[in-house]
């Protein structure tokens, strides 16, 4: 599935009785890459993704039967399937499709999720099938050139997989959306990366294509394809079907929203989270609301997808949240990109120039990430200032010499900047440059209170309560991840992320805490091997409260008796204890 040879775009076309005034758009481009038409309008979405990898499969010498949008652009989404759909929910397979369908025509962008198929001219059953010798574009012409966007070839003695210098692969790589080398003034885009190409030569290969739908043989059905009339029944046919749904599988589940009732008690200093859900995020959600209410009071979280995980992890957010009893607490979720990095003229997409840092496989107003959510607000809302009273920054590292080594060691050119800033260097920056007073918890602070063993021995004494015994189980599989495999040695940066919060939320006596004065400013050029970078600047940086030290083992007695505290624990301790309530009748006395 995937790929385009002939195909037209049936979007974005003027109809024919259309005033001089209607100007085409993707009308009759070949691919369908709709973020991209202005640079690449050959490319369909599977085989852009990876053209090389594209390539090697259909040169493979498999036999490849392939399925591009030359046949799935004469199978429209019309208002007739759609409905006809929406008549056949025989089996769960079927409730499940129309729901995802629904949910995608419900959140569209604009009124065209429906389209009509003006060609209706009627060995496959449901697709008319074409011998084609086609080839993947992997690279643009001129061939054999170095221009430093081939990563096959620019700076390597050798070539990777033994490539040959001037053949196909050798030419220039599309950069980004933004790629001058592809734009063409007063014209489409030149560049085709990802494009399978209709060829004739030694670098062609023969592939079935299917090349247009075929019409319904049944006149009188509402359904005008024989695919979307297999489609339906094969979806409501009861052999293979599943056993269960969610509601079958548990005959008593119900659905509960925990809001707790502060009324007659008085709420402590209130808090806005600013988290992109790594690890040690997590670790310092579990602390902030097991603190008593009197002190600290959680309003609200601000989920940036920029950092060590992707926005769907957003539903752990509210899954703990739901445990924990506080349904109350609000959850937003920022831009997808970090500042300056999306797309000026389709935000929904963008670069991955700083996110690309991190290892397959943080950060965290108290804000332990990349500053994200704050940033965006303060040139929004310049009263915000006045509305913060102080913001608590965990991340960064000062750079006051050479031995003041940053963790972004996937970046090996940047040595001085912390995972946290570097991952939106402009947002740091914005914030830095604001008027909001800072507490900035940096990296080597952290570092030096960073202990495995301590914080595991002492979660050990305590009172095993859902979330103390989940954090125990949480650092046990990082401490032996980091003992295990030398790709994991940066385990040590969730540890130390939760020290912002267990200083957040208590005296600064009980904890030996003492802080110095910095003037500092965060670096963002836009040169990875200095963006993120922290420097101490007298004349031109901002004026932070900076911890310097903490007493380590106070802190890891701290985070693992709050944790222990029977008090504001877990409304639901695990999912199989959500199970058990679920599978068995309530008990309303």
């Amino acid at each position: 599935m995937g790929g385009g040879v002939r195909s037209k775009n049936p979007t974005g076309c003027c109809p024919k009785n259309a005033s001089s005034s209607c100007i085409p758009s993707k009308c009759g481009d070949i691919g369908n890459l709709f973020a991209n038409f202005n640079a690449d309008p050959y490319a369909e979405f599977n085989i852009f993704v990876d053209p090389f990898a594209a390539y090697q499969v259909i040169h493979s010498g498999i036999p490849v039967t392939l399925v591009p949008l030359d046949a799935t652009n004469t199978i429209p989404t019309s208002e007739e399937f759609f409905d006809e759909f929406e008549k056949s929910q025989d089996t769960y397979e079927a409730q499940y499709c129309f729901k995802s369908l629904k949910m995608t025509r419900d959140t569209w962008v604009d009124n065209n999720f429906y389209t009509n198929s003006n060609r209706n001219n009627g060995e496959n059953e449901f697709a008319e099938m074409e011998y084609m010798n086609i080839t993947v574009i992997t690279s643009n012409k001129p061939y054999g050139i170095s221009d430093g966007s081939n990563p096959l070839f620019d700076g390597l003695k050798d070539s990777k997989f033994n490539l040959k210098k001037g053949g196909v692969h050798s030419g220039h790589i599309q950069q980004g959306l933004t790629d001058p080398f592809c734009f063409v003034k007063n014209g489409k885009g030149r560049c085709q990366d990802g494009y399978t190409k209709e060829v004739k030569g030694q670098d062609s290969v023969k592939v079935l294509v299917a090349t247009k739908a075929k019409p319904n043989k049944d006149k009188k059905s509402s359904l005008d394809r024989e695919y979307f009339k297999s489609f339906l029944n094969v979806l409501k046919q009861p052999q293979h079907t599943g056993r269960f749904n969610f509601t079958t599988q548990f005959p008593y589940y119900e659905k509960i929203t925990y809001k707790p009732d502060f009324k007659n008690r008085i709420l402590g200093k209130s808090v806005v989270f600013d988290m992109d859900m790594s690890a040690g995020d997590f670790l310092s959600l579990f602390y902030l609301l097991k603190v008593p209410v009197e002190v600290i009071n959680l309003k609200a979280i601000i989920v940036s997808p920029t950092g060590w995980a992707n926005a769907a992890t957003i539903d752990v957010i509210y899954d703990l949240l739901h445990m924990m009893g506080r349904d109350d607490i609000k959850v937003g979720i920022g831009e997808f990109f970090a500042m300056n990095q999306s797309n000026p003229s389709f935000s929904s997409v963008g670069d991955c120039k700083y996110v690309k840092a991190i290892p397959n496989g943080n950060g965290g107003f108290l804000d332990s990430d990349t500053l994200f959510g704050l940033a965006r607000d303060l040139p929004h809302s310049p009263r915000s200032s006045k509305t913060f009273q102080e913001v608590y920054v965990v991340g960064g590292q000062i750079s006051r010499n050479g031995n003041d080594k940053g963790n972004v060691f996937s970046v090996p050119s940047n040595k001085y900047a912390e995972f946290n800033m570097f991952l939106d260097p402009l947002a740091a920056k914005t914030v830095f440059e604001s008027e909001v007073n800072i507490t900035l918890i940096p990296l080597s602070i952290q570092q030096k209170a960073s202990s495995f063993s301590s914080a595991l021995r002492w979660l050990g004494r305590t009172e095993k309560t859902p979330e103390a015994v989940f954090s125990k189980r949480l650092l046990s599989r990082l401490h032996r991840l980091k003992k295990m495999n030398h790709r994991y040695q940066h385990m040590d940066t969730f540890l130390g992320e939760i020290l912002g919060a267990v200083v957040l939320a208590n005296d600064h006596s009980s904890l030996d805490a003492k802080f110095e004065s910095k003037s500092v400013k965060v670096l963002a050029e836009g040169d990875e091997s200095t963006d993120g970078k922290m420097v101490v600047d007298e004349k031109h940086g901002k004026l932070v409260r900076v911890l310097r030290h903490v007493d380590a083992k106070t802190y890891h007695e701290i985070y693992a008796k709050r944790l222990g505290d029977p008090n504001q624990s877990a409304k639901v301790g695990s999912f199989k204890e959500q199970k058990r309530k679920w599978s068995q009748p309530h008990d309303r006395n």
